[in-house]
C-alpha cells in the first residue's frame, strides 16, 4: 500500500520544475568543470573541484530520492524540531566551526566542508511556514508579528556572530511570505524608506539629505492651506529656493537652517489653526531622516574598517575604490562577461577563466564564466530559466490546499530570488560583495544539497497536494 502511495507521489510531480531543477544541477556542475579542469589537469578527477562537485550531486540527487520516500507529512509534524536542529548547529559552529575567510561558518570534516546556515534556511522555512499556518496565528496582531519576528531574527543574529553578513542578509526574504500572508505594508514602506536613507547616508553629506527632506515637507505643509493660496505660494518659492541653495556648494548649512526654521513656523502656525494634517508625518519624517544618515555616515567613516569602507566604494563609490585592489573582483567580473559578446567564446574556451584572473570564479563570481564562454544569449538564457523557476514555485504557491505548504513554497522562492538578485548583480557591480552562492550553478556542497533539500520537499508536498 505504502509503494502505492510513493508510486503516485512520484507520478504527481511537477515535471516542469524538475526538469529546470535537473538542468540548472547540469549547467552548475559543468560551469564548475569549466572553471577547473585546466587549472587541475595534473591531479586526479576526483580530487579536483568538478570531481568533488560531482560527489555532491550524487548525494543531492539521493536525497531528493529519500525524500519522496517519506510521508509529506513529516515536514510540517516536525517543522519546530528542524528549527531547533538548525540553530543547535548555529550555536555549535561559533564554538567547534572553522574560520575560513574571517568567518567561522563551517564544519570541516575529510576534506569536505559543511556550512549550517544552509540546514538554517531550510529549518526557518519549515518553522515560518508552520506557525503561519497555525489557525491562531494573525499577523495583525502585535503578538502574533513579534514571533513571526523572532523566528526570522534568532538565526540573523547567531549568523552576524560568525559573521557571515551574506547569508544573514538572505533571511531577509522571508518578508515576502510575511507580506503575502498580511503583514502591514507601512513596515515595508518604513524600512525601505530606512534603507534608502543609510545607503544614501554612505555617499551624500547628511546636511544635504536632511535638508531635502526639509524641503519636501515645506511643500507638503504648505499644501495643507488649501484654503489660504498666499501660503500654498510662498511654500513654492521657499522649496525653489531651498532646492536652490542645497545645490550650491558652501551653502547647506544655510539652507538646511532656513528649512527648518520655515517649518518649525509652519507647524505652529497650521497646530493654532487646527491644521494638524501631516504635520507629524513631516516632522517624524525628518528626525528619522536626520538619525539614519548622521549614524550611516558616522558608521562609515569612523566605525568601519579600511578594508570594510572599501567594499561599501566598490558598490556605491567605485572611483574611490582601488582598481587592482578591491575593486579588482568587480572589474575583472565586468571585463569577462563582456568579453563574451553575444555567442561567448565557447565551452572551455574562456581565457579569463583559464588563467584564473577572476577570484572565487568557481563559487561567488561562476556567472561570469557564464558570461565569458555562453556570452549575452547564454546569460540571458539562465536567467529567463531563473524566472521561469521562480514562476513556476508561485503557481505551485498558489494551488495548495494546505496553508503550510503555500507558506512553505513562498519561502522558498523568496531565498532563491534573494540570492539569484545578489549574486548576479554583485558579478556587475550592481550590488555589493557579501559572498553568497548562485543557486544550484555556484560550486558548494553544502549550497547544492540544501536548494536541493527545499525543491525536493516543494515538490513531495505538492504532489501530495490533494490530500487532506
Amino acid at each position: 500500500m505504502r509503494s502505492k502511495r510513493e508510486a503516485e507521489g512520484i507520478r504527481n510531480i511537477d515535471r516542469i520544475t524538475f526538469s529546470i531543477f535537473l538542468a540548472f544541477v547540469t549547467v552548475g556542475w559543468l560551469m564548475v568543470y569549466a572553471v577547473s579542469y585546466s587549472q587541475e589537469a595534473d591531479i586526479s578527477f576526483m580530487s579536483t573541484s568538478a570531481g568533488k562537485q560531482l560527489i555532491w550531486v550524487g548525494i543531492s540527487l539521493l536525497v531528493f530520492a529519500i525524500i519522496f520516500i517519506l510521508d509529506w507529512k513529516v515536514w510540517q509534524t516536525f517543522a519546530y524540531f528542524f528549527y531547533i536542529l538548525g540553530i543547535v548547529l548555529l550555536v555549535a559552529v561559533l564554538f567547534f566551526g572553522t574560520t575560513i575567510k574571517g568567518a567561522t561558518a563551517w564544519f570541516a570534516f575529510g576534506g569536505f566542508s559543511f556550512q549550517p546556515s544552509e540546514v538554517a534556511k531550510f529549518a526557518t522555512c519549515l518553522a515560518m511556514s508552520a506557525y503561519l499556518s497555525n489557525y491562531r496565528t494573525n499577523l495583525r496582531t502585535t503578538q502574533s508579528q513579534l514571533i513571526a519576528f523572532g523566528i526570522l531574527l534568532l538565526p540573523i543574529t547567531l549568523i552576524m556572530l560568525q559573521p557571515d553578513a551574506g547569508s544573514a542578509i538572505v533571511f531577509l526574504s522571508f518578508l515576502i511570505v510575511l507580506y503575502r500572508e498580511g503583514l502591514s505594508p507601512n513596515y515595508y514602506v518604513v524600512g525601505f524608506f530606512s534603507a534608502t536613507l543609510l545607503v544614501l547616508g554612505l555617499v551624500i553629506n547628511p546636511i544635504y539629505i536632511i535638508t531635502t527632506l526639509s524641503v519636501i515637507g515645506i511643500g507638503i505643509l504648505a499644501y495643507n492651506f488649501e484654503d489660504n493660496r498666499r501660503y500654498s505660494i510662498l511654500g513654492a518659492i521657499t522649496v525653489a529656493v531651498g532646492a536652490y541653495l542645497t545645490t550650491r556648494e558652501g551653502w547647506g548649512n544655510y539652507a538646511l537652517i532656513a528649512t527648518l526654521f520655515i517649518i518649525i513656523i509652519l507647524a505652529i502656525v497650521q497646530w493654532r489653526m487646527k491644521l494638524g494634517k501631516n504635520i507629524n508625518l513631516v516632522l517624524s519624517t525628518i528626525i528619522l531622516g536626520a538619525a539614519l544618515s548622521f549614524a550611516a555616515n558616522f558608521g562609515f567613516n569612523e566605525i568601519l574598517k579600511p578594508h570594510q569602507q572599501d567594499r561599501l566604494n566598490v558598490w556605491l563609490q567605485p572611483n574611490k575604490a582601488d582598481p587592482r585592489g578591491s575593486l579588482y573582483n568587480v572589474y575583472q567580473s565586468r571585463l569577462a562577461i563582456g568579453s563574451g559578446g553575444l555567442q561567448g567564446k565557447g565551452y572551455l574556451n574562456g581565457t579569463l577563466t583559464k588563467l584564473n584572473y577572476i577570484p572565487e570564479q568557481s563559487t561567488d563570481f561562476i556567472f561570469c564564466t557564464i558570461g565569458e564562454e555562453q556570452g549575452f544569449i547564454g546569460s540571458f538564457g539562465l536567467i529567463a530559466l531563473f524566472t521561469m523557476f521562480l514562476y513556476r514555485i508561485t503557481i505551485i504557491a498558489e494551488r495548495q490546499r494546505s496553508n503550510f505548504s503555500r507558506h512553505y513554497a513562498y519561502c522558498v522562492a523568496g531565498i532563491l530570488f534573494i540570492h539569484i538578485f545578489i549574486n548576479i548583480g554583485m558579478t556587475m557591480g550592481l550590488m555589493p560583495i557579501i559572498g553568497i552562492p548562485l543557486p544550484f550553478i555556484s560550486k558548494g556542497g553544502s549550497s547544492l544539497l540544501g536548494f536541493t533539500v527545499m525543491i525536493a520537499v516543494l515538490l513531495k508536498l505538492d504532489s501530495n497536494r490533494y490530500k487532506l
